[in-house]
């Protein structure tokens, strides 16, 4: 498998070539560096056809197989994560370990997903009648993954699909194709045709997929406005849906803390990955008492932490991973210098690229831009509070709802902080840390449904109940 040319979508168990192509650029020079496939409709209408006649034979497989092939499929990718890496970092941008660090992840969740089964319920078994509650699989599933985390959001959504006995048609960003064209022809060798299909292309693909009558589920990752019109389109014929969508995350850091202990973990809490993620901490809420400490903390780490091409040795945070998205990023910070907020920005940045630099913005106030919107890059608000009933409420103050975090040494008081937050993940003296067997699911307009954990695995099925009289 040669990973720097000829992408290729994989159908029914074979590598296919476009008709067409899509450009894919190096996010830290701004240049073209590959080309991916377009697809197109009649090659869609392939793939979805190739797994309905692979789906009933993968569904009668008992379930250890199932499981057996995608551990197995978890094994061969990361035993390639190092061999991959260099081509995520082109594509994606983030530096060359990080990237090795998500593939291997990837690997991972399939892994452990695939130590999944789902429950049987007997609900009763009495002398009148039996009655079993098992779970069946939906049938063709749509998966579409986002560009800040390609393999690793990818594999949340096979794993379980495939362990519950659907048969799948995967379709990564099209600013991020390319490891996941590569995974899906590394998983010929393992899978059945058909079971797992990757389909790649322009902007119209995404919605050719939504639409097409042969899903019975979506399962998305990407934005709140994006996932509103999937489940619009999912509606005119009731297709089940999953939305992993935005968050605007606060974290709350309570007057106890020891700053030289946090500072560094807040600090990649909301900077990892140029703070292209969904459950980043997007707005910081610090006691007064320890405002200036942590302000002036996280500003030197900032300037301390290397910005560049994640190619090149030493590079900690690199480039945006899209010029649509860099754009909006700058958007923010050109209103707020209009507004006269105060920026600390670290630098400086490499002059080609889609680079911004990490940004604090000091005490803005709450109805500002860059506090009310997601900035899905390096830009972070930091504010004071005096009153917890107070930031609690400003912290809750959002439309989304998907993650946050408490940092206090009285872990009991954290806690009770974090119960009262409107979020579906609340991390205590920590953050980012997800795990295959724990739900993740958003609340208000962060998502519909769940991932990961037994509940994410039942999103792919359907409960079947059977009824038996055993009367004479």
């Amino acid at each position: 498998m040669n990973l720097f040319d000829h992408f290729a979508m994989t159908i029914d168990g074979k590598s296919i070539a476009g008709e067409a192509f899509i450009d894919v650029v190096n996010p830290a020079t701004g240049e073209t560096f590959a080309r991916a496939p377009d697809c197109t409709p009649a090659q869609l209408d392939a793939a979805v056809a190739s797994a309905q006649r692979a789906y009933p034979s993968w569904r009668a497989r008992p379930i250890a197989e199932r499981q057996a092939l995608v551990a197995e499929a978890g094994q061969r990718l990361m035993a390639k994560a190092e061999e991959m890496a260099r081509l995520f970092t082109l594509e994606q941008g983030r530096p060359v370990g990080a990237a090795k660090q998500e593939i291997q992840l990837g690997g991972y969740w399939l892994t452990q997903v695939a130590k999944a089964a789902p429950p049987r319920h007997i609900i009763e078994d009495s002398p009148t009648q039996r009655i079993e509650t098992d779970y069946v699989p939906l049938g063709v599933v749509c998966a579409i993954a986002p560009w800040n985390f390609p393999v690793s959001l990818a594999m949340w959504k096979v794993a379980p699909a495939l362990v519950a006995g659907n048969a799948m048609v995967l379709k990564p960003s099209p600013f991020t194709p390319l490891c996941t064209l590569k995974i899906g022809e590394l998983f010929q060798e393992i899978l059945p045709p058909g079971v797992l299909n990757v389909v790649s292309g322009g902007d119209a693909l995404g919605p050719w997929m939504t639409a097409h009558p042969g899903f019975a589920k979506i399962s998305f990752t990407g934005s709140t406005a994006t996932g509103k019109k999937v489940m619009e389109t999912a509606a005119k014929d009731l297709k089940r849906i999953t939305l992993e969508l935005g968050g605007n995350d606060a974290a709350i850091v309570l007057p106890d803390v020891d700053l030289d202990e946090v500072a560094h973990k807040i600090f990649f809490g909301a900077f990892f990955n140029t703070a292209q993620i969904c459950v980043a901490t997007k707005r910081l809420y610090v006691h007064q008492d320890i405002y200036e400490g942590l302000r002036d903390r996280l500003a030197a780490i900032a300037r301390a932490t290397r910005m560049g091409d994640g190619a090149e040795q030493g590079t900690v945070l690199g480039p945006i991973q899209n010029k649509r998205q860099y754009d909006r990023v700058m958007g923010l910070l050109e209103d707020a210098r209009a507004n006269n907020l105060t920026l600390i920005e670290a630098g400086p940045v490499p002059a080609s690229g889609y680079f911004v630099p990490v940004t604090i913005v000091d005490d803005p106030p709450e109805d500002s831009r860059v506090v009310q919107e997601e900035a899905f890059g390096p830009i972070l608000p930091m504010m004071r509070f005096s009153d917890i009933d107070e930031v609690i409420a400003r912290a809750n103050a959002s439309e989304y709802g998907l993650a946050g975090a408490v940092w206090s040494s009285d872990v009991d008081a954290a806690i009770g902080i974090a119960k009262r937050m409107e979020t579906g993940t609340i991390w205590v003296n920590q953050n980012l840390n997800l795990r295959p067997d724990t739900p993740f699911a958003g609340h208000k307009q962060s998502g519909f449904g769940v991932e990961n954990g037994m509940e994410g695995l039942l999103e792919f099925m359907a409960p079947r109940s059977i009824y038996v009289s055993k009367a004479g």
